[in-house]
């Protein structure tokens, strides 16, 4: 059997443990160590799985996971995050379709501290879900402007996406965390108007919520200057040149619970257990990362990255051909496969191919984290249209996935405009970190 065989065999019975809803890092882990033992010995395979467990572990980048997961666990259990939305609610809730406005707003703002899709659709969707329902807004649009909203976690910064595709391509956190920034504000600027153009055309979608006074906007924007001041100070660190992403996340985390203890609205018992859940998604995600250094050995030794690569390249494609081709396949996986587990899988293929075609790694890691946020709210398996079910239990799951489909041509369209338009991505890194 030769090595591609092998690989492809194993790719095979990868997909299928994980149809079969085996974990991520235990189904890459097994086809991982079996693989390697299959092409390269079980000495190989053994000492592999001990070294790189450690290798991996012993990273001093990856600490950014924890603790940007942390801030974000406890800028949710303290408010910071309802008070961002009602701030922006405040601004623009008068105007119709404002609160669905508010809402992508509020996911901007919660993302740029949690860094993850699921935990700004689960915390926006718990906030605003009842007040847009309060005012009759269409649950379409309702349930389907937080699904979409939250996907914002993965793309603005500090994004756990962009932290696991860094270390998986070898390139720099911060770089990433740079190139996201305009993406990221484009995105939400489609997400507003996306919104704007749905109520222009069906006005009854989303209602026009109360006038607030001019001392009412700045007592909300004052309520949530901890979280404004907060952002800033983490991001903006990073921006500056004050902070590596790994202090950035450190004083960020810090700043969060001193502020929560301040302002009274912490105590210890909600920082445990914002502390528990946070070291319950780290060890996740550390698995799946420790999987993926078992199982892309496993690929580089049986040359499936160099098949693939002679299969696009014989098509004639040319580089931005074959660059469609690569996330016409992500857009695929999306539908089936969680963000995190197509990372892993595909990255040792497609890093390789890219880097030979001249296409600059962080600009392709923005289109890559950008096509994994459309599979987050792609059926049938759309992870935040799930959450959002389950924060909307009475709205069907039908009707949230029509909800979500705007905003999916939407995140296309943008898609669309960051490929033909690379500096979007390249401009602040290039400028920023010489």
């Amino acid at each position: 059997m030769s090595p591609v065989a092998i690989a492809l065999t194993g790719i095979g019975l990868l997909l299928i443990l994980l149809a079969l809803r085996i974990p991520v890092a235990f189904a890459m882990f097994l086809i991982g160590f079996v693989g390697i033992w299959a092409l390269n010995g079980l000495d190989a395979a053994m000492g592999l799985l001990s070294s790189e467990s450690f290798t991996l572990a012993s990273n001093s980048e990856l600490i950014v996971i924890p603790l940007f997961i942390l801030m974000g666990n406890v800028a949710s259990v303290t408010g910071m995050s309802r008070r961002l939305y009602e701030a922006a609610y405040a601004i623009v809730g008068q105007i119709r379709g404002g609160l669905a406005a508010a809402t992508v707003i509020g996911c901007g703002g919660f993302a740029a501290l949690s860094g993850s899709s699921v935990a700004s659709a689960l915390t926006m969707g718990k906030v605003s879900l009842s007040e847009m329902d309060r005012y009759d807004y269409d649950p379409r649009l309702s349930t389907g402007v937080v699904a979409a909203g939250g996907t914002l976690g993965i793309l603005i910064p500090p994004s756990t996406g962009f932290v696991i595709y860094a270390i998986l391509s070898e390139q720099s956190i911060g770089r990433l965390f740079l190139a996201g920034v305009i993406p990221g504000i484009l995105l939400l600027s489609m997400f507003l108007l996306t919104i704007w153009v749905l109520c222009l055309l069906r006005p009854a979608m989303g209602p026009r919520g109360p006038s607030t006074s001019g001392s009412e906007k700045v007592q909300a924007v004052m309520n949530a200057l901890p979280i404004i001041v907060l952002t800033l100070l983490t991001i903006g660190g990073i921006y500056g040149g004050l902070f590596s992403p790994v202090e950035a996340a450190g004083v960020g985390a810090g700043a969060v619970i001193l502020a929560g203890f301040a302002t009274r609205t912490l105590n210890f018992r909600q920082l445990w257990e914002a502390s528990r859940d946070s070291i319950v998604t780290t060890a996740s995600v550390m698995l799946i990362l420790i999987a993926a250094h078992i199982f892309n050995p496993f690929l580089a030794l049986s040359h499936i990255p160099d098949f693939v690569r002679e299969v696009l390249i014989s098509q004639n494609l040319g580089v931005i051909g074959t660059l469609i081709v690569i996330l016409l396949i992500y857009m695929v996986l999306g539908a089936f496969l969680e963000g995190f587990a197509m990372l892993v899988l595909t990255l040792p293929i497609f890093v390789p191919i890219v880097s030979a075609l001249g296409i600059d790694l962080i600009w392709f890691g923005v289109l890559v984290v950008l096509t994994l946020e459309m599979g987050l709210i792609s059926p049938p398996v759309g992870i935040n249209v799930f959450i959002v079910k389950s924060v909307a239990p009475k709205v069907p799951l039908g009707k949230i996935f029509v909800g979500v489909m705007p905003f999916w041509v939407a995140m296309l369209l943008t898609l669309a405009i960051l490929i033909a338009f690379p500096q979007l991505s390249l401009f602040l890194p290039s400028q920023m970190m010489q």
